[in-house]
């Protein structure tokens, strides 16, 4: 039987949670839909990825609200997916941060993953219209960035890598709480449709090193605690290393798209079937592991009319 296409079929409310992580630092979460950090500073507020629209970008404006009537200053891109970044317009920021590839990724294709993240998300793309255009970063950083907020120091690190070729975490050192965007998520299948999967364990390596005291991940539940944390690292790596090592077999034996994706779930959906948007993300996920594999650095562009084609031809 052919499966509802991407999360079209996924039209329920998410239950929000808002919760304290650490002395001024929140995570605003939705079971398994995009997270969004908030860090109070002792003069602004900064907000950490920002939902798909202005009107979704408002639920977190209204939860950020109840705890401080501070300026949200800064907006931070942790990568680009529209999904995460084209609500910015609704905090008035005065700026809006970004690596320079996660900018460089805009440029090149921008236009065609809105197009493509609307046709899978229309419950995320809540008043699409009232989105202004693409959301632009007004400051870009190579690597690495602080920002202080009053006396509040952050750290806006590009690791490496991994879920995008721009991935920016926020690092909070007097609270040890970092928010990672979707370097890693918690009980929710990684997208790995820009992915790059060499990398992005040596990425997680490299995220472990802080010792985070506490994380808000890009997807499920704030981990606060070290023991969770870890958790939530591990998890992720064991999604990336089981789907890749999977499709890159099949690659080197010469099997097709289809025949890799079925021999992929084979061993994925015992392990993974229950986690967040794991039904959504497979098609996506083995299409660029079978093309990493295959020698394929860059991620094609999803543009609407390809992520229909594919799903036909793995899922229909």
């Amino acid at each position: 039987m052919a499966k509802t296409f991407a999360s079209t079929g996924d039209t329920a409310e998410k239950t929000i949670t808002f919760a304290e992580i650490g002395e001024g630092l929140y995570a605003f979460t939705a079971e398994g839909d995009p997270n969004t950090g908030v860090i109070v500073g002792d003069d602004s507020v900064m907000v950490i990825d920002a939902q798909a629209t202005p009107v979704m970008a408002r639920k977190v404006i209204e939860r950020v609200r109840t705890v401080t009537d501070k300026p949200i200053r800064y907006v931070v891109l942790s990568h680009y997916h529209a999904v995460r970044v084209l609500g910015a317009s609704a905090y008035d920021a005065d700026e809006v941060l970004a690596s320079e590839a996660t900018r460089s990724l805009i440029v090149e294709r921008g236009k065609e993953d809105w197009e493509s993240e609307l046709g899978r998300f229309p419950r995320l793309f809540q008043a699409a219209d009232s989105v202004p255009g693409l959301t632009w970063p007004t400051m870009t950083f190579p690597t690495r960035m602080t920002v202080w907020l009053g006396k509040r120091r952050v750290d806006l690190v590009h690791l490496g890598r991994g879920h995008t070729a721009g991935d920016t975490v926020a690092w909070v050192p007097d609270s040890r709480v970092m928010f990672s965007g979707d370097l890693v998520e918690y009980h929710s299948a990684c997208y790995c449709g820009d992915a790059h999967f060499a990398d992005w364990p040596k990425t997680l390596d490299t995220l472990a090193t802080y010792n985070p005291r506490a994380l808000v991940p890009g997807r499920g539940d704030a981990l606060d605690s070290p023991e969770m944390v870890a958790d939530g690292i591990a998890l992720t790596r064991d999604f990336l290393t089981t789907l890749y090592d999977s499709v890159a077999e099949s690659a080197a034996r010469g099997l097709t798209l289809k025949q890799a994706f079925d021999r992929a779930r084979e061993v994925m959906d015992p392990k993974f079937s229950k986690f967040a948007i794991y039904e959504h993300c497979q098609p996506f996920n083995v299409a660029r592991a079978y093309d990493e594999a295959r020698g394929l650095d860059h991620p094609r562009i999803w543009t609407a009319e390809r992520d229909r084609e594919m799903w036909e031809a793995l899922q229909g």
